[in-house]
């Protein structure tokens, strides 16, 4: 008989818990149970008390397959697991842990029978659920020129599921824009729901919502799994949303062994339909709460905690706590004053380089801002200055689709003769693909001057896409009738009221974000037309080449981005909005654009969000480990005063630097 020998797991190390952790950490690692709020400041060892935690409860006997961990991604899930592995040598076979989605997921493969799917049920992709909503959109017959896009529908829908609030309220509140489909974008949902029905399909968020129907109308389920799981573990609490926190609810229930780890100072999310009350009202849903606060950190020197401290309490709805430092005292955060948005580019590239020339690696460093639009100028900055940088908030500005939409048209009008440009223009109308933009461009080159062909193109088409060609053409007459040669920004402006906006909205789920990048375009291209263009390259404005304004920035514009692709640096210089920074640092932290109306946004100050905008401030400055620098500007490039943020002005003096800039030659 051949036998297989298997080697055993190792027996249960004991974990020092005096050595490894502070005495907050221990309180929390060691408490007996019941339900705990952990209330975890920034860079205070989050990761470390709940991998921790969960080592104590198996090492005291409790089974792995009767804990849940909840975290936000996959990948923070398996960290925590291979923490945890590492520390009670790999005893956690059974234990449950993952995203909702993956437990959710979970679930439903074993029970999807009770709500009438099979259990084979096949998850939507994004680009899968995108084309369904789509083809539901389709079967209303609507005007295709009118009709959104699949990501802008799974947009809505979702914000819908995750949130709750009724769609009358967001047709008259978050998407206006499509006020006007509302009635029949509901009736492509109803569509849309019966299709996947049909198919044994569910999409990301059915994996939640379905989850808690079957719990919600099964109450043996309910119960079976409430009684399994003795022990559940919540980490980013302050990022649930309404239905991830009745299902923390829902299986918690019964043993009521319920952690939940977070922090309310860095509850930024609730554009994605995160709900803060989840964790201040914790204590209320569970009057028998133990509340912890994790406040000494590790990340950051006193001067930057101590601004971030004195910023964080002039908010109202919050746990108060104080976060107190590790590392020994350094420089105090410094805050600039400059003239207007060039100015604070330059001032920004100048630091780098002295930074890079001083040895510090370009990873090292961040530059943040509260909008992805906000990083035009520093980019193009960066580029003039051989500064290597990689843009964590998305492309890079010029390489943008709506950028890039934007500049096609106003090559086309340099260069009536640019093939790419025109076929990227065509295939923005309904209806007109790549085999008739073909066609279409291949009629019109032929013509002495393809503007001139226009209307002659139209019998190539269909009586659907004639429809929006045409009205095309009347805009793109309107266009060249216009002094664009000399005002590419009102020329961008035009194409913008003119059916790109509605492009823009149809298409994008993100469109208010893209339209702020165009306005920012168009003020860019202003300075052009208003002969200020010197600011942006003084060397060559002082060589009075004799361009047009939209030569001139066009020209520049296809300089920068070649001249961007091959950075000097290996490691680059990191851009990123503050929301898209969370949960990383850095030695070296710029935040740039502290201006009233910008950050906090204008939106946010209307719509009541001031307290999440201090919060994201607070994300900004605590992002920092050994140097913050806060930049605002007193124009808005010389055409409009602005007033600093009142992030600023709001501070102690004793608590930054202010710092006076000084040009040398």
């Amino acid at each position: 008989m051949k036998r297989i020998k298997i080697r055993s797991l190792p027996a249960l190390c004991p974990i020092d818990y005096e050595r490894d952790l502070n005495e907050e950490q221990r309180e929390v690692v060691l408490h007996p149970g019941g339900p705990m709020l952990v209330i975890a400041g920034a860079g205070s060892g989050k990761t470390r008390t709940v991998t921790y935690r969960v080592a104590r409860l198996v090492e005291t006997g409790t089974p792995p397959s009767a804990i849940m961990l909840l975290t936000f991604t996959n990948r923070a899930a398996r960290e925590m697991m291979q923490r945890v592995e590492g520390l009670t040598g790999g005893h956690l076979a059974g234990l449950w842990g993952g995203t909702f989605h993956h437990i959710g997921n979970i679930i439903l493969r074993r029970h999807a029978g009770l709500l009438g799917y099979r259990e084979d049920f096949t998850i939507l992709d994004r680009e899968d659920q995108r084309e369904l909503l789509e083809d539901s959109m389709a079967e209303l017959r609507l005007d295709e020129k009118s009709t959104p896009k699949g990501a802008v529908l799974a947009e809505l829908l979702g914000y819908h599921k995750s949130t709750l609030i009724p769609f009358e309220e967001l047709f008259h509140g978050r998407y206006h824009h499509l006020l006007d489909l509302a009635e029949e974008i509901e009736r492509a949902f109803s569509i849309y729901e019966t299709k996947k029905k049909r198919l044994n399909l569910m999409d990301f968020d059915d994996l939640l919502i379905q989850t808690l129907r079957l719990l919600r109308e099964h109450q043996e389920l309910r119960e079976f799994y409430a009684s399994r799981f003795l022990h559940l573990l919540v980490d980013e609490y302050q990022d649930t949303n309404i239905l991830q926190a009745e299902f923390v609810d829902m299986v918690g229930y019964i043993h009521r062994n319920v952690m939940v780890v977070g922090d309310d100072a860095q509850s930024i999310y609730s554009f994605r339909g995160a709900r803060l009350d989840n964790i201040l009202g914790f204590p209320e849903r569970y009057p028998d709460t133990r509340v912890f606060r994790l406040t000494t950190n590790y990340r950051s020197i006193p001067e930057i905690l101590e601004l971030a401290n004195r910023s964080i309490e002039h908010n109202r709805e919050q746990f108060r706590k104080e976060l107190r430092a590790v590392l020994p005292s350094g420089q105090r955060p410094m805050v600039v004053k400059l003239q207007d948005g060039f100015e604070q580019c330059r001032f920004v590239a100048s630091m780098i380089l002295d930074m890079l020339d001083r040895g510090v690696p370009g990873g090292d460093i961040a530059v943040l801002y509260r909008s992805h639009y906000q990083s035009m100028e520093i980019q193009l900055e960066l580029q003039r200055r051989g500064i290597g940088f990689e843009v964590r908030s998305g492309l890079r500005f010029f390489e943008q689709a709506h950028i890039k939409d934007i500049l096609a048209y106003l090559r086309v009008l340099h260069n009536p003769y640019d093939e790419l440009s025109w076929k990227r223009i065509l295939k923005m109308l309904p209806g007109i693909g790549n085999v008739t933009a073909q066609r279409i461009w291949e009629f019109i080159s032929a013509a002495v001057s393809p503007f001139d062909a226009l209307n002659d193109a139209m019998r190539l088409l269909n009586r659907t896409a004639s429809e929006g060609f045409r009205l095309f053409v009347s805009h793109l007459e309107g266009l060249l009738q216009r002094d664009y040669r000399n005002d590419p920004a009102g020329a961008i402006s035009y194409i913008l009221a003119h059916g790109y906006e509605d492009f823009l909205y149809s298409t994008y789920p993100d469109a208010e974000s893209r339209y702020e990048d165009l306005q920012q375009l168009i003020r860019y291209a202003d300075l052009y037309g208003k002969g200020r263009a010197d600011v942006l390259s003084p060397e060559e404005g002082r060589l009075n080449l004799p361009y047009t304004p939209l030569e001139r920035l066009l020209s520049d514009l296809t300089l920068e981005r070649v001249s961007g692709e091959e950075p000097q640096q290996a490691e680059g210089v990191i851009l990123s909005t503050i929301h898209q920074a969370k949960g990383l640092e850095w030695d070296r932290v710029f935040i740039i654009g502290l201006n009233e109306g910008r950050f906090p946004s204008r939106k946010s100050l209307s719509q009541g969000g001031l307290e999440e905008e201090r919060r994201l401030f607070y994300v900004g400055c605590t992002r920092a480990r050994k140097m913050l620098i806060l930049c605002y500007t007193l124009t808005d490039n010389g055409y409009s005063v602005l007033e600093p943020s009142r992030f600023i002005t709001e501070l102690p003096v004793d608590v930054y630097e202010e710092v006076e800039i000084e040009y040398g030659y």
